[in-house]
């Protein structure tokens, strides 16, 4: 018999293995209608399933051969936490910064909220500062 959190769990590796394939569509249909983002250096949540596909847009048009590890993944209740490992090369614009072609990888934490078979809630915490070290042009004079 497969336990709730085995379920959520299976859900969030179908999600990662959308995004990482590009299938933004398939990883649409995993979220409610009504999913919310709680993302870092925002006052507010974000709402809806439109602001998670820009995002996830934007990182693949930066970061197209964008793999994703998932190094631990436990679930409780309607709750599942993701230890995750991003790594790809830079090949697009992404925020101020011009592509690079440079290597990178960043680690993230993340939670998720499950609501039936669908994914209705997410706190991430992705280490930005070390993915912006590792694509800012280097300081004049070096």
């Amino acid at each position: 018999m497969t336990t709730t959190a085995e379920k959520n769990m299976a859900l969030l590796r179908a999600a990662y293995q959308s995004l990482e394939s590009g299938d933004l569509d398939a990883c649409v249909e995993l979220l409610t209608d009504d999913f919310i983002a709680n993302v870092p250096g925002l006052p507010d949540p974000l709402h809806g399933r439109e602001v998670w596909r820009q995002g996830a847009q934007a990182m693949l048009e930066a970061f197209p051969d964008l793999k994703i590890d998932v190094q631990d993944m436990f679930g409780a209740g309607d709750k599942v936490t993701v230890l995750v490992h991003f790594h790809g090369t830079h090949q697009g614009a992404f925020q101020q910064f011009a592509a690079t072609g440079r290597q990178v990888a960043y680690r993230s934490i993340e939670v998720y909220r499950i609501e039936g078979d669908q994914i209705a809630e997410e706190w991430v915490a992705p280490d930005m500062l070390s993915l912006m070290q590792q694509i800012a042009p280097a300081p004049a004079g070096h």
